[in-house]
């Protein structure tokens, strides 16, 4: 199965597309859709949407996941995140692909372990379940899209399963160990 995953925003938006079959995770593309600061929302919208268009194109994934919007301190921030998310949807709809959305600390939680885990600590964790050379200089936009991806890969294998430990995670998931 190949997943995308969007991580969403109007001047960064980050993608990272995998193929998931018998628990492996494989890296197949990822990147950032840097946006000009263009005075008019509507033509970031629009860059947004040609370009997840034209990767969804490219490299046809059968799924679509998204992060969803949070609210921080900046009213307009969380708005303007929301406009990329729907323009981000609406890409997906028109190429016929389910959509999943999932909260940041849903994403944390199942790609760290850790809801509050920071960003340098996605970002290792996807460097590490994906296999990604370290010599790269990888955004944070571009993992916590991989990470967005990762996590509906877990989720669709096992949607209702909870580890109550790390212990017992591990136990039930051998082929997570990485030496």
């Amino acid at each position: 199965m190949r997943i995308i995953g969007i991580d969403p925003g109007t001047l960064f938006t980050g993608y990272g597309i995998i193929d998931f079959d018998n628990n492996e995770i494989i890296h197949v593309v990822s990147g950032v859709i840097k946006i000009e600061a263009f005075k008019e929302q509507s033509k970031r919208l629009e860059v947004i949407y040609s370009e997840i268009n034209s990767i969804i194109k490219k490299y046809k994934p059968q799924e679509f996941a998204l992060e969803t919007a949070f609210y921080g301190k900046n009213v307009q921030s969380t708005l303007k995140i929301g406009y990329a998310r729907g323009v981000s949807m609406l890409v997906a709809i028109h190429n016929n692909l389910p959509i999943k959305e999932y909260s940041p600390r849903e994403i944390k939680k199942a790609v760290v372990g850790n809801g509050a885990a920071s960003k340098n600590q996605v970002q290792y964790m996807v460097k590490k379940l994906l296999c990604l050379n370290n010599s790269k200089k990888i955004k944070f936009d571009e993992t916590d899209a991989l990470a967005v991806a990762v996590c509906h890969a877990f989720k669709i294998t096992s949607p209702n399963k909870r580890s109550k430990s790390w212990k017992e995670f591990l136990t039930d998931n051998p082929d997570k160990i990485l030496e």
